[in-house]
């Protein structure tokens, strides 16, 4: 009974998350970010609106509630680089990945949903700055992965160089999501463009953060 009662916890909680999450995401994307409230949100996913901001501090994280997700994965990426393989390789790596399984940590969504983005200034300042956070993380992963001091010049440039090909990636998939296209016909046109700009920058950071062999 004291195993289950937590797991039984957190999966409530977890799909208490989840109900909010989805009926945000059908408010903004019918009436709009700025239009809608936070208590409408409750009232939609039949909770308190305390219980909306315990879960969601922010209003825009209701929307994009991959946040975590989306500040942590690059650095995670270099933090698991395989033995010999440089940060530059596992990033590469790790982005074609998300190209190739339509990963909405990348943009891939709906057309409705890349819409609401757009066309939200506080939604687009929020993405961006979700994207400043992750290059923040990736440049601490890399200061850790040559043994540098925190803050370290060199590995926060790096992380500007390395960060800059998916947030390109991002910006063109949302780009052509709100076109219309599909993910297939999406992922074949950015595919060749990110391997294109990872391989530019094999001449200054190939060899910069590879994982010793022994």
């Amino acid at each position: 009974m004291t195993e289950t009662t937590p797991n039984l916890r957190e999966l409530n909680k977890r799909r208490t998350r989840e109900a909010i999450s989805h009926a945000a995401t059908r408010l903004f994307i019918d009436r709009g970010f700025e239009r809608t409230t936070i208590a409408e949100v409750a009232t939609a996913a039949g909770v308190a609106k305390m219980t909306v901001t315990n879960h969601f501090p922010r209003k825009e994280d209701l929307f994009l509630d991959l946040h975590e997700e989306i500040v942590a994965r690059f650095a995670r990426a270099v933090a698991e680089r395989a033995p010999g393989e440089s940060a530059l390789a596992a990033l590469r790596r790790a982005c074609l990945a998300e190209i190739d399984r339509h990963d909405p940590a990348l943009g891939f969504s709906g057309e409705a949903f890349a819409r609401t983005i757009t066309e939200s200034p506080a939604l687009t300042a929020r993405l961006r700055e979700l994207h400043e956070q992750s290059e923040t993380a990736l440049a601490a992963a890399l200061a850790e992965a040559v043994h540098a001091i925190p803050g370290d010049f060199e590995s926060r440039v790096a992380a500007g160089l390395l960060a800059s090909v998916p947030r390109a990636v991002s910006a063109e998939v949302f780009r052509r999501t709100v076109a219309g296209e599909d993910h297939d016909a999406i992922a074949a046109a950015v595919r060749p463009s990110a391997v294109r700009a990872f391989d530019r920058l094999e001449g200054a950071l190939g060899d910069f953060a590879v994982r010793p062999r022994d």
